[in-house]
């Protein structure tokens, strides 16, 4: 029934006022003390920990792919220019993004009908095996073209396992956390991705210094990918440990479990693709363009980096490691406090701050970057990755409150994995083949700046999310005195 501003007059309001307070009551009946979910404490840290750990591991394996690409492009491609094989190398790296959008079309949906911890403990199985069977493939000069076949079929199954894996750890800890603190605790699911990253960047420093390039090309590249067998087991645990988020839970068996009067709760977990695409093409819309800004700055940041400051700049490769390492530790060290910021002044204002960041330093930081001082390339780092860092603590909050909740898992890995193979994973690729066809070494500079105006453009565009429920959920709390106060708000006060 359409509100009655819109489809009735005010006359007919003033001459029937019970009959519209009646249907208003109807329409947005007050919440119930058991509608409301409170959550607890300890539950809400495990499952972040749990998705955090997913999280960690896949950014820790994209990192050591990123920080080896010049060492792969040896042991797997070995013919042909520096150049090819570093181009077949990030090739190599962007195949696995080719099959991301599959995994989350086909593992976002089951997520939203046979249970989140279902699919991630699975997405987690599938990216341990597809990482550790990297580390066992024999090289090029021992299988010769099987060699890169084998590599990038595991790369296509880390891909399709991925495409199942943001989403839903983000969805996870979105739903279980209080509405208040949601920032909070989503900024541990990308301090996961800086530990993967900080994790692969410090192992790669490691084996570089205590070895020599022959041992690093016979066997040493592959000690990074062995170390994802055991991680993976542990994050399997972790997860296996864990009940359905309680929002979920609300939906499974598409029974209804909160009342009538939870206003706005769906009741069904009927989500599937073709819903997704048709009826909520809006948000998934704004879903992507957010997503592209983000990874763009993300991956061309943290993955590309280290490999422009080698083969660019002629700068060292552990020392251009090394100075990224230290600017990922801030990052760490600062990222929890953003998400707290998000929750205090809302998600709008750090996400436009990042892009900003983006907008108007990426030019300036790539010049400094570009004088070869160490001093200068630390600083130029640090600018952008505070700029990121905005974005980072604030997005894995963000993006699950854009969908409702019995679409939520499916929506957002759709979009996020379309987004993110189209402009994340093609971002060194793309920088290198621009670069070569452009003769500047500013281009990933030009290529953020683009980004970030695509950003600031969706910013302005998302409604503000802090501190409110999640589409589709009933609020939640931290305490049974929150609840209560939930309910009282909506009694009027009686006059006399």
């Amino acid at each position: 029934m359409a509100a009655p501003d819109e489809s009735m007059n005010s006359a007919a309001v003033k001459r029937h006022p019970v009959l519209f307070r009646a249907i208003e009551r109807r329409r947005h009946p007050k919440l119930r003390r058991g509608d409301i979910t409170v959550t607890d404490e300890s539950a809400v840290r495990r499952a972040t920990k749990a998705a955090a750990l997913g999280n960690a591991m896949e950014w820790y394996d994209f990192g050591i792919y990123s920080y080896l690409a010049a060492t792969l492009g040896k042991v797997f491609f070995p013919s042909g220019s520096d150049t090819v094989q570093l181009l077949s190398s990030f090739a190599t790296f962007a195949v696995a993004f080719l099959v991301r959008p599959v995994g989350g079309m086909v593992l976002g949906p089951l997520g939203d009908k046979v249970g989140r911890k279902r699919i991630l403990s699975f997405t987690m199985i599938l990216m341990a095996v597809g990482t550790f069977a990297i580390g066992l493939i024999p090289s090029h000069a021992v299988i010769g073209l099987w060699a890169p076949v084998l590599l990038i079929f595991f790369r296509l199954v880390q891909g399709f396992s991925t495409g199942g894996e943001y989403g839903g750890a983000s969805t996870f800890i979105a739903e279980y956390a209080p509405d208040k603190r949601r920032g909070y605790f989503g900024s541990f699911l990308e301090l996961g991705t800086l530990a993967g990253y900080v994790a692969a960047s410090g192992l790669v420093v490691v084996l570089s210094s205590l070895l020599s390039d022959d041992q690093m090309l016979t066997w040493g590249w592959r000690i990074p990918f062995l170390v994802a067998a055991p991680l993976g087991l542990i994050g399997l645990y972790l997860r296996l440990k864990l009940d359905e988020t309680p929002a979920f839970q609300k939906l499974e068996g598409g029974q209804a479990r909160a009342s009538e009067a939870a206003d706005a709760v769906e009741t069904s977990a009927t989500g599937d693709l073709a819903e997704i695409c048709t009826r909520y093409w809006r948000p998934l819309l704004l879903c992507i363009a957010l997503v592209a800004a983000y990874n763009i700055t993300d991956y061309m940041l943290l993955s590309y980096m280290p490999t422009y400051l080698s083969d660019e700049l002629g700068y060292g490769t552990d020392h251009g490691l090394l100075i990224l390492l230290v600017v990922m530790v801030v990052q760490m060290c600062v990222i929890n406090q953003v998400g707290r910021l998000s929750d205090r002044f809302g998600r709008k204002p750090l996400l436009m701050t990042g892009m900003l960041g983006f907008l108007f330093l990426s030019v300036p930081s790539f010049l400094l970057i570009r004088q070869g001082s160490v001093v200068l390339i630390a600083l130029g780092l640090l600018l952008m990755g505070l700029s990121l860092v905005a974005m980072l603590g604030t997005m894995s909050a963000a993006l699950p409150a854009i969908f409702p909740t019995k679409v939520r898992y499916g929506s957002l890995s759709v979009a996020y994995n379309l987004s993110t193979s189209l402009f994340g994973g093609t971002t060194p690729l793309v920088i290198t083949a621009l670069i070569s066809a452009f003769g500047t070494n500013l281009m990933p500079a030009y290529y953020a700046t683009a980004a970030a105006v695509v950003g600031v453009v969706a910013v302005l565009l998302m409604k503000e999310t802090a501190n409110k429920p999640l589409a589709g959920s009933p609020p939640s709390v931290e305490t049974e005195a929150e609840a209560a106060e939930l309910v009282q708000a909506q009694s009027p006060v009686p006059r006399f």
